[in-house]
């Protein structure tokens, strides 16, 4: 009896996997070709306009990442640790543009801003963030995978299918919490 139960519990989650997979084809070959268009974009001088920031502690994951600052001007600034609540301003996009989310609505703790502990938001804004000082400004894309993969996000405001890269601009504000967490 044990065995059925087991049996049709795998079967179902693989045809939920399935029919999400199939379901959300168009969206995933969109997203994906974005994705691919996006990693090989370049400079006017034919350099390339993003960096691939792939994380020490995950070889498999990325986020592609272009800086609108000098970075050697804010270098000597502190960068976040994994622990660390910041203080950004954002606008988060899909693939076409789309805008889902922004910071800039925002009054709470201060005009514009968004306050969170890097260790709660998406893998992929963890690899951004750590890798941003204080006054970056930066565009980031960011796989499906290390966003909301497979699943998707659904809230009150906003719904990001599954399989949805995300694009997003950050402004790095503030660390206020850099050796300990203010939450």
């Amino acid at each position: 009896m044990l065995t059925l139960v087991l049996a049709f519990v795998i079967s179902s989650c693989s045809l939920n996997s399935d029919d999400t997979w199939n379901k959300y084809e168009d969206w995933r070959n969109a997203n994906d070709a974005w994705l691919t268009a996006q990693a090989a974009r370049t400079n006017a001088d034919g350099s390339k306009y993003f960096t691939k920031v792939v994380p020490t502690w995950d070889s498999q994951s990325y986020v592609l990442l272009h800086f609108f600052n000098d970075t050697t001007k804010t270098q000597k600034m502190l960068k976040p640790l994994y622990t660390s609540t910041v203080d950004v301003k954002y606008e988060g996009r899909l693939y076409n543009y789309e805008e889902f989310d922004s910071s800039y609505s925002n009054t709470t703790p201060a005009d514009s801003l968004f306050r969170t502990s890097v260790s709660d938001v998406i893998g992929g804004w963890a690899i951004a963030l750590m890798d941003m000082h204080i006054g970056d400004s930066c565009e980031v894309v960011i796989p499906y995978s290390i966003a909301y993969g497979s699943s998707g996000s659904t809230s009150s405001s906003t719904t990001i299918d599954p399989y949805s890269n995300l694009h997003f601009f950050i402004k790095l504000v503030d660390i206020p919490g850099y050796y300990k967490p203010i939450f």
